[in-house]
């Protein structure tokens, strides 16, 4: 059974579908919001703490669902989406999964297959989740050192030793020992192995 606070958001403008989906997914113990249009969808609030996804049918009056998952994606929200196409939206269902999106079922599709199709979403989202925290908290970690600890980080996870980083810095290769003890501690790792992986981790981040 999914955890209770596992969410799945649901966009169709069918009522009677988006009644029955609904109910598919309480049954199984899923919280669920069902909205008509990707318009009433946008006007909820915008956040959303437990594991989710968005079930959406890809031809919705106004905007469509692949221009719905555009905007999404230029508003950076990761949420899996699946699909729902009718079987002449095949090819439109192809874009889609290249622009990102988890999977896609051609209606009229067995319960179970969406079923399958909503959890490996969630399994999904979840695992994101878990890993943006983790960066989220290791980039907290990395604005608590000082400029010149980022200094050291930088020169130690290229590569060069402690004498050569004194060079570089115009230091003592004792103060730079010192500074490499404390930029560790605060960065939560023991070894030049876990320093550099923390920091490798952050590139993207760092890059910006």
């Amino acid at each position: 059974m999914a955890e209770l606070t596992s969410l799945v958001i649901v966009v169709d403008d069918d009522a009677h579908l988006r009644e029955a989906l609904g109910n598919l997914f309480r049954s199984v113990g899923m919280r669920v919001e069902l909205f008509g249009s990707t318009s009433a969808l946008l006007d909820r609030p915008a956040t959303v703490t437990a594991a989710s996804c968005l079930v959406l049918d890809i031809r919705l009056p106004g905007v469509s669902g692949l221009d719905f998952q555009n905007q999404l994606a230029n508003l950076g929200n990761n949420i899996p989406i699946i699909f729902m196409t009718g079987h002449g939206d095949v090819p439109m269902s192809v874009r889609a999964m290249k622009a990102g999106a988890i999977d896609f079922l051609t209606k009229p599709f067995r319960d179970q297959d969406m079923l399958d199709a909503v959890s490996n979403a969630l399994v999904l989202d979840r695992a994101r989740r878990t890993s943006d925290g983790e960066l989220s908290a290791l980039v907290k970690r990395y604005e608590s050192l000082t400029s010149r600890e980022r200094e050291v980080i930088a020169l130690v996870t290229s590569g060069l030793m402690n004498k050569q980083i004194a060079g570089e810095l115009g230091l003592s290769e004792i103060t730079v020992k010192i500074h490499r003890g404390h930029l560790m501690e605060k960065m939560g790792v023991r070894t030049l192995a876990e320093l550099v992986k923390a920091y490798e981790a952050l590139r993207p981040v760092l890059n910006k």
